[in-house]
């Protein structure tokens, strides 16, 4: 099936896109919506599958630099959706000024029931911002300047970690590989930036099931307590869920009156605010290689997380 996905951008809203601080990442939140036929879900998973009928119906700022865009597809049998975990959909676009193919990764955040739309959030590189970067970022400035009615393709998603719901946990040890099923009754998550993408989807899941007995602790890196994406949501699920959801934040900046920590995620603020090594915890991260390879895998060691309890997307 090869299909294309209608743009329609609402130029009503008041949204600004702007570079982000760091260079690093450029991942994008995604949200997807399975239709249902005659009752029933369809789903037709496949990574090398492109989908089509879509059509952005909404932006929504997330914060300084960082917005919505809402993709809804048209036919009633098509579906958009994946596994829970499973964390990119992948964007081939055409550019309309150079002839070439550029593939996007957009992180998908949740697969809730009832309506057929794919959300995702983007971060748009613009040209002459950074130095080291002149030229911007082809694809997000591609998607910032697409207009009504144009199409973009997508296919996935695709993944090596799937909730299967009630603490089971599929993991691959590759793409071709069979899942290893984990039983994991707490699930620690360390993201950092956009890294929030697949962890979010993770905590809507969880939340969602009320006889999910899961527990789930999160700590969220941010360079500025600005930067820290939907955390109006995250605080909502806290406050409802208490007893399911801890979260933490930590910011490289912080302003006057932070409650929070301030800098690199280390062994303190896990020992703190993450679940300790047990048969069935698990550790999920997402982030910048530079915070997972320097911060977080160098302290979940010196605590005692045994590297087959941990995943890193």
């Amino acid at each position: 099936m090869n299909t294309t996905l209608c743009v329609c951008v609402h130029h009503s809203l008041a949204i600004i896109y702007r570079v982000a601080a760091s260079m690093v990442g450029g991942g994008c939140l995604a949200d997807i919506y399975l239709p249902r036929s005659n009752g029933v879900v369809s789903t037709s998973v496949n990574d090398s599958t492109k989908y089509s009928n879509g059509l952005i119906s909404r932006q929504l700022r997330l914060n300084h630099q960082s917005s919505n865009l809402w993709l809804a597809l048209r036919a009633s049998n098509s579906i958009l959706a994946g596994p829970t975990g499973q964390l990119n959909i992948f964007c081939p676009a055409k550019m309309r000024s150079q002839r070439f193919l550029a593939v996007y990764p957009l992180n998908q955040i949740s697969n809730y029931e009832g309506q057929s739309r794919l959300e995702f959030q983007k971060k748009v590189y613009f040209k002459n911002v950074h130095p080291k970067f002149p030229a911007g970022g082809k694809m997000s400035q591609h998607l910032e300047a697409m207009k009504i009615g144009e199409t973009i393709d997508v296919r996935g998603p695709s993944g090596l970690l799937e909730y299967r719901g009630r603490s089971n946990v599929a993991v691959k040890p590759d793409k071709k590989s069979p899942p290893n099923i984990v039983i994991a009754k707490k699930i620690n998550m360390i993201a950092g930036g956009t890294g929030i993408t697949p962890m979010l989807q993770l905590v809507r899941q969880v939340t969602r099931d009320p006889l999910d007995p899961t527990q789930l602790a999160l700590i969220f890196a941010n360079q500025t307590e600005e930067d820290i994406l939907l955390r109006p949501e995250l605080e909502d699920i806290v406050s409802q869920f208490p007893d399911k959801f801890k979260l933490w934040y930590t910011v490289d900046r912080p302003t006057e009156g932070w409650k929070y920590s301030s800098g690199f995620v280390n062994a303190e603020m896990m020992s703190e605010h993450l679940f300790p090594p047990a048969d069935d915890t698990l550790t999920l991260m997402c982030g910048p290689p530079p915070m997972i390879n320097f911060a977080c895998q160098p302290n979940l060691d010196k605590l005692g997380h045994s590297a087959n309890s941990r995943f890193a997307y």
